[in-house]
């Protein structure tokens, strides 16, 4: 089974000894870096607040009062006196997409406000133009954009190839939806990967037409999307690369992330990214789970993962994907859709985009032989499928410490927080959903299911441990945003979606540092600042626990520290 990551032997006999030299002894070798104030949330329960850290390499060797750090205090010791700042955990990202994140790092944003500036299709277009202007691309290159949201647009619907026409006939154009999961292309995009009236839909997915025809209009569901996203996302050189990964470990640092999540790692992407490392290009700790959809069914009997990070690499486990997404209206429920999206009928409850029975003999492999496992289920029908094939791999055994993580869980009912409790699964909850597309949710699935959306505080209360997270490049990968989302539940219009949901802030940032920590198997040597773990901190621009819960968003980051040293410091506004 996947074993948690213990204390080396050596380390533990050092802390012991540290800990007698602190009680008796000046001679105490100095730590690097010593953190003293009166905001210092360690996440320990055991100790939930200190007035001081000291760290020495890569690891903490104090946590305690003033005066009792002063034995780990030399002439070379950097002291940061916290004063109104606060000191906690290093972030924990439970799922995201880093390369993927960092391949879309220069593509044009198309996302609406807060995070981009596309209010219309129009605005689209203008902004796809500029894009093209500045960047210049050869002729017949690909253009690319991200993170438009037809829900927010104001003509309400995806662009087509007509309106991506306007821009250019001779550029391919992909545009990938703000959930990834649907697409939007022109029609020389359509061309370069060979869709006509004549294709029929790939198993999984949709090529939408215009109505009474069979002519593809440009907007693409599911795997009909991903025939683009391959066709975009290919291999670049390794220079690119390495300088895409620099700026998207930035990017996380910057939000104070130290342990970054890959989720559906392409195979390639994990030597890549072992080889960059290699050269000391990783310094914050990236956990990366290959695609199980594009393994063979051999890979999944002979499958690895790595017990230990090397470099600031690991491969974490394994990521399957059942259904869609709740913002694209392609999440897989059990009773129909309140408003439907285009072409679909009535009763229409979208579907699973993999085959299920595929899902369930090979996630059976992996959960009976100890690989960790994360499963992509927004609703509750890809929910019961995630269930049911971990139920039917350990169903006749003791069950073990697999922590299988059920991605999103958007529309979890409360009979499945149970059943994941039986289970001893992780939901990891998409709760900035509740802000982005929250209103959205309303007008989909009706006031009691997206009141119901995330529903953290219910997997608290029945004992499920849980998690929440950002899914960048979905969204930003911005914590506090989400510890502001998670606590405050208000959507874009100003409602409390679900306030029976929402939770503290406690909670909340127990959620992205030890108990993110634990759906890692990591808790031994992360998530809380506890002697002997590793130190990975973030500096806050104030306490979160004594700021108003309306304004958690706007706490900065000032300082990130991955293993000790610094990745990420604010510059000064003087």
């Amino acid at each position: 089974m996947p074993r948690k990551f213990l204390v080396t032997a050596a380390l533990v006999l050092l802390l012991v000894a540290c800990g007698k030299q602190q009680e008796s002894s000046p001679a105490l070798e100095p730590a690097d870096s010593v953190f003293i104030g009166s905001h210092i949330l360690t996440m320990d329960p055991n100790m939930p607040s200190a007035e001081a850290v000291a760290v020495r390499g890569e690891h903490i060797v104090f946590v305690g009062d003033r005066s009792g750090v002063k034995a780990f205090t030399g002439d070379k010791t950097r002291v940061v006196n916290l004063g109104d700042h606060a000191l906690l955990p290093g972030f924990i990202d439970a799922h995201g997409h880093f390369t993927f994140t960092a391949r879309t790092i220069d593509f044009a944003n198309l996302s609406s406000p807060p995070v981009g500036k596309a209010e219309s299709v129009d605005d689209i277009v203008t902004l796809l133009k500029a894009h093209i202007a500045e960047t210049q691309p050869g002729a017949g290159e690909w253009v690319t954009g991200y993170g438009y949201d037809d829900s927010l647009l104001e003509e309400g619907r995806h662009p087509t190839r007509k309106d991506l026409d306007q821009v250019s006939t001779e550029h391919p154009i992909y545009l990938m939806h703000v959930s990834t999961h649907l697409a939007a292309v022109n029609s020389a995009a359509l061309a370069a990967v060979g869709i006509d009236a004549n294709s029929t839909n790939p198993p999984g997915g949709i090529i939408r037409r215009w109505p009474g025809t069979d002519e593809p209009n440009g907007v693409m569901e599911e795997t009909a999307a991903s025939t683009f996203l391959f066709a975009r996302m290919g291999e670049i050189d390794a220079q690119r690369f390495t300088d895409k990964i620099a700026r998207a470990i930035e990017l996380y640092a910057g939000y104070g992330i130290t342990t970054i999540q890959d989720g559906a790692s392409s195979l390639s992407d994990v030597e890549a990214l072992r080889a960059i490392a290699s050269k000391g290009g990783v310094t914050a700790d990236v956990a990366m789970f290959p695609y199980a959809n594009s393994l063979q069914d051999e890979d999944f009997a002979s499958f690895n993962y790595d017990g230990d990070y090397l470099n600031g690499v690991r491969v974490a486990g394994v990521k399957f994907v059942i259904d869609g997404s709740p913002q694209g209206r392609t999440a897989w429920m059990t009773r129909p859709y309140d408003e439907l999206p285009e072409g679909a009928k009535q009763g229409y409850v979208a579907y699973a985009a993999a085959d299920v029975e595929d899902y369930k003999k090979n996630v059976a492999q992996l959960v009976t032989r100890g690989v960790p496992v994360l499963v992509h289920a927004n609703g509750d029908a890809a929910i019961d499928a995630m269930m049911d094939g971990i139920d039917d791999a350990i169903i006749g055994t003791a069950i073990a410490d697999h922590r299988s993580v059920i991605i999103h869980a958007q529309l979890m009912r409360q009979d499945q927080l149970d059943r994941a409790a039986t289970l001893k699964l992780v939901p990891s909850f998409f709760s900035a959903h509740s802000f982005f597309w929250g209103d959205w949710h309303r007008l989909s699935f009706g006031e009691e299911r997206a009141s119901g959306i995330s529903p953290a505080a219910s997997a608290l209360a029945k004992g499920v441990p849980f998690t929440i997270h950002n899914d960048a490049p979905v969204v930003p990968p911005d914590m506090m945003r989400l510890v502001w989302a998670t606590v405050n539940r208000t959507t874009r219009s100003g409602y409390v979606l679900g306030p029976e949901e929402r939770l503290s802030v406690t909670q909340a940032l127990h959620a992205i540092t030890l108990g993110a920590a634990y759906q890692y198997f990591e808790e031994d040597t992360k998530g809380s600042l506890t002697v002997g773990k590793q130190a990975d901190l973030v500096i806050l621009g104030a306490d979160p626990l004594e700021v108003a819960p309306a304004t958690l968003a706007d706490v900065p980051i000032v300082e990130t520290f991955s293993r000790g040293k610094t990745i990420f410091k604010r510059k000064s506004s003087h």
